[in-house]
């Protein structure tokens, strides 16, 4: 029984597949391989796209898909995650998607061994579909070889597990990170090059991640407003100028705040590319894991 709890728990064979199911999907509706398979969404934190794109993903592979809302489960009752799990499994899904608040949520499911689970984001260290739909969007853009390609991680990252993520399978990819941020939103323990001048790496990079700012995380204040931290971060024309850059975010975008308006309808933009991609390689993820393993 495979899961997907981190990038970690794939093999480098492994991704070079998703890689590939991923484009020969998007080049050609597939059967429907996944037909019988039940799965079931578990989301205890609100989600637009991620929870849209597996079901999708899943629809598309011909799968059934059951949506749980804990707000009216019985863990508002007080039973605990696991036996609600154990309680979704008797029903025999071929897998559940969770995401969850605590880091360590999603691997305590899996190693209860009772069906496939699937991290649809944790806490703030992994989000494992998210980065392996982004590295199908650059592997895409750089023709298949992003080796040695520089990438700027912009924002709040000690909060991200887009960048959590991100950092751990990009760098495994070859990929050069930096960090830029102001040194209350840089993670404590990392020894990737750290900024807090955006200006200092714009001429140095092949791609920019941009971040959604969560001012709200902070207890202590650290801009005034979010209009304050847009003078800084916020990827703006202005701070792009002409340069060949790849602009990627994971959404939700703060408009003018992570990126402005004018650079969301630039080319050089793929936020909606992201999310189709995302489609895409969620389906090569169910197929693996469903099919192959």
């Amino acid at each position: 029984m495979q899961h997907l709890v981190d990038t970690a728990d794939l093999s480098d064979a492994q991704i070079a597949q998703l890689l590939h199911d991923a484009r020969t999907f998007k080049a050609q509706r597939p059967p429907q391989l996944l037909r019988d398979k039940l799965l079931i969404t578990l989301f205890f934190e609100a989600s637009t796209r991620t929870r849209s794109s597996f079901e999708v993903a899943a629809k598309r592979l011909g799968a059934a898909v059951v949506h749980l809302d804990p707000s009216r489960s019985s863990t508002k009752k007080g039973e605990s995650l696991e036996d609600t799990f154990a309680n979704l499994c008797a029903m025999g899904p071929e897998g559940v998607i969770i995401r969850h608040e605590e880091n360590e949520a999603p691997r305590l499911l899996a190693n209860m061994q009772m069906t496939s689970v699937i991290n649809a984001g944790a806490g703030n260290y992994a989000h494992p579909t998210q980065a392996l739909l982004d590295l199908f969007t650059m592997m895409e853009h750089f023709d298949g070889d992003i080796e040695g390609k520089r990438i700027a991680i912009v924002g709040d990252i000690a909060n991200s597990r887009v960048a959590s993520s991100g950092i751990r399978l990009l760098t495994r990819m070859g990929m050069e990170v930096l960090l830029v941020a102001p040194k209350p939103f840089m993670p404590t323990e990392s020894n990737l090059p750290q900024y807090e001048d955006l200006e200092d790496v714009i001429d140095k990079v092949d791609v920019i991640m941009s971040l959604r700012a969560q001012l709200e995380r902070h207890a202590k204040p650290i801009f005034d407003d979010y209009e304050e931290y847009a003078r800084h971060y916020c990827i703006t024309k202005e701070r792009m100028g002409e340069k060949n850059i790849l602009l990627l975010h994971p959404g939700p975008v703060m408009r003018n705040i992570d990126i402005s308006d004018e650079m969301l309808e630039d080319p050089r933009c793929k936020v909606l590319e992201q999310v189709r991609n995302g489609v895409f390689m969620r389906m090569a993820i169910l197929k693996l894991l469903l099919l192959d393993s």
